[in-house]
């Protein structure tokens, strides 16, 4: 299974109300049938898979290259099934701009109502928190976080989709988490990641610069003056200038100082230090390469597809056996739910044009 982020292109508009609310009744219906036949981890799983995920808009009738097949997938999921999620025992949470900052109320929300303890509320609010900040601040990819959704269970395992949007090229890359199998939120975190590659971000996550990561937070701790004066008149290499009047020297004084006072333990409690953003990481990172030969990374963690390959071989061959997979568990999926005959065979039409040609 892949998780990870695919690029989109900006579209205007929304889906209309005829087809929002048929795309809300059949999202359901596949949903619960995938439980009943695979259980909720698997909903998980293919929620977590952008490109599981992305036929799933398809089949639910969106464009399927838009942004907006995002938003809308998440939102007809969460409108959906708000009825059954005490009785399947999985939980949503967030969504476009100031409902993804909700977020934490939203989990709040299923503790009060005692789906899941403290413990486990406490974890999910820290878990979607940090993912926000790894691919707000810590993958600078030129992208900006607009959309945070994130489905839990009442064990605490999560998943959670997130879409920052570029708006210069039109485009929004989507990013896929989960927690099954995730060894680090700040050490390669997105398993497999597919989209476009075409950015050079500063990869502050990448799995081989874990030195690098930790001195940046030995430096978090040293005295605010001597750091700020280390910094002047650094530079990264040319596609990503940074100046000393980027900064305001007294805002970066304050987060230093409120760093130091916190004395975080690793780069995950850096992170999420209040007021520890972009350019806060960026000089830092700067900083542990000058001072340590700290090595920076600025490798994009995306590869390209919109789908299982293709039949010419671009960009790489069809993986059959995911292919079948995705078809066996979707078609499943569609014949095992209780939908009226008109939805089911229009359902089975998209789907089965993935398997023409």
């Amino acid at each position: 299974m892949k998780t990870g982020s695919i690029d989109l292109p900006l579209h205007d508009g929304q889906a209309p109300r005829w087809l929002f609310n048929r795309m809300k009744k059949l999202a359901r219906e596949i949903t619960l049938a995938i439980i009943i036949e695979y259980g909720t981890d698997e909903v998980l799983r293919r929620l977590s898979d952008p490109i599981w995920f992305q036929s799933f808009g398809c089949v639910l009738g969106f464009d399927w290259h838009s942004s907006g097949l995002t938003t809308t997938v998440t939102g007809a999921l969460k409108e959906g099934l708000k009825d059954e999620e005490k009785h399947i025992g999985i939980f949503f949470a967030g969504g476009k701009g100031r409902r993804g900052i909700e977020t934490p109320k939203d989990i709040e929300t299923a503790g009060d109502n005692g789906y899941i303890n403290t413990e486990i509320g406490n974890s999910l609010v820290r878990s979607s928190r940090l993912v926000a900040k790894v691919d707000a601040n810590a993958l600078q990819d030129g992208y900006n976080i607009y959309h945070h959704f994130m489905v839990f269970d009442k064990k605490g395992k999560w998943i959670i989709v997130q879409q920052g949007m570029k708006v210069e090229k039109r485009y929004a890359r989507r990013y896929h988490w989960i927690s099954e199998g995730l060894k680090s939120f700040t050490s390669n975190p997105h398993k497999g990641i597919i989209s476009e590659k075409t950015e050079h971000p500063l990869n502050l996550v990448d799995g081989e610069i874990e030195k690098t990561r930790q001195d940046m937070v030995s430096i978090s701790k040293e005295d605010t003056n001597s750091v700020v004066k280390e910094f002047k008149g650094i530079v990264l290499p040319s596609h990503h200038p940074l100046y000393p009047g980027d900064f305001k020297t007294e805002y970066l004084r304050k987060i230093l100082r409120k760093t130091r006072e916190i004395n975080p333990n690793d780069f995950e409690d850096l992170l999420l230090v209040q007021g520890v953003g972009e350019k806060t990481l960026r000089a830092l990172a700067l900083l542990s390469n000058i001072i340590f030969k700290s090595e920076l990374s600025f490798r994009d963690p995306a590869l390209f597809s919109f789908a299982h390959g293709g039949k010419d071989g671009y960009p790489f061959p069809v993986d059959k056996e995911t292919y079948d997979r995705s078809i066996e568990i979707l078609k499943s999926a569609v014949n095992r739910a209780k939908l009226g005959d008109v939805e089911k065979i229009n359902a089975l039409k998209r789907l089965k044009q993935y398997t023409s040609s």
